[in-house]
């Protein structure tokens, strides 16, 4: 893993020696980019041959450098800030041309299938979401499903069949594009994390989670 500055954004960026793609892969509304989730998911990608890219958006950059705790800013400044993020790795010093997959957990996965709304340039070919928010907590009825409606590529959706922001039950319900596949983690909970008791582990529902991943960019 090494640490850059690419056009006032930070990053850490995970290679392996041959990248068959790039994950750009932003944090949730309140862990930054190097959380131990996303740190692991990071290395296990890296092990599978996917360079990922992790980035703050400058509400959680702030709070890194001194600044007070602020709640992440307005979705609509986000996607701009995710496009932002996203334009400068494409004409940074790691990208080569490979396919470009974006997306992140929670609210980071949220933006990315915001992002992809709209025409994104070529390399970009898909979005992965860790947890996807379908509805605030606590607030089933507030669904959050036309970003995932609304995107122009494929996405996937690696979700805990508990997740408290959209369990199994509740998600196979919903109206969701032909273009969005989800897979479950048994007794996964927001973070991906199953109970002892469930016979899984979290480290088994990572190493899945990047297998999928993996398999998704092949597809």
């Amino acid at each position: 893993m090494t640490q850059q500055t690419m056009q006032n954004v930070d990053w850490l960026i995970d290679r392996p020696q041959a990248v068959r793609a790039w994950y750009l892969f932003a944090h949730g509304a309140g862990a930054p980019m190097d959380s131990t989730f996303m740190g692991e998911i990071a290395s296990l990608l890296c092990a599978r041959g996917i360079g990922v890219a992790r980035f703050e958006f400058p509400y959680m950059a702030q709070r890194r450098h001194g600044g007070k705790k602020r709640p992440p800013e307005k979705v609509d400044k986000l996607v701009l800030q995710y496009g932002a993020a996203l334009q400068a790795f494409l004409d940074g010093p790691e990208f080569a041309g490979e396919p470009v997959f974006i997306g992140g957990k929670s609210m980071g996965g949220r933006i990315a299938a915001m992002l992809a709304g709209s025409a994104l340039p070529e390399p970009v070919r898909g979005v992965c979401c860790l947890g996807y928010p379908f509805h605030p907590q606590g607030k089933p009825d507030t669904l959050r499903l036309e970003p995932l409606n609304a995107c122009r590529l494929p996405v996937l959706v690696v979700q805990g069949t508990r997740d408290r922001l959209g369990n199994r039950e509740e998600v196979d319900q919903y109206p969701l594009s032909d273009r969005m596949r989800c897979h479950w983690l048994a007794d996964g909970d927001h973070d991906l994390k199953p109970r002892r008791q469930s016979g899984y582990s979290h480290a088994q529902h990572l190493a899945e989670t990047a297998d999928a991943i993996v398999n998704f960019t092949q597809g």
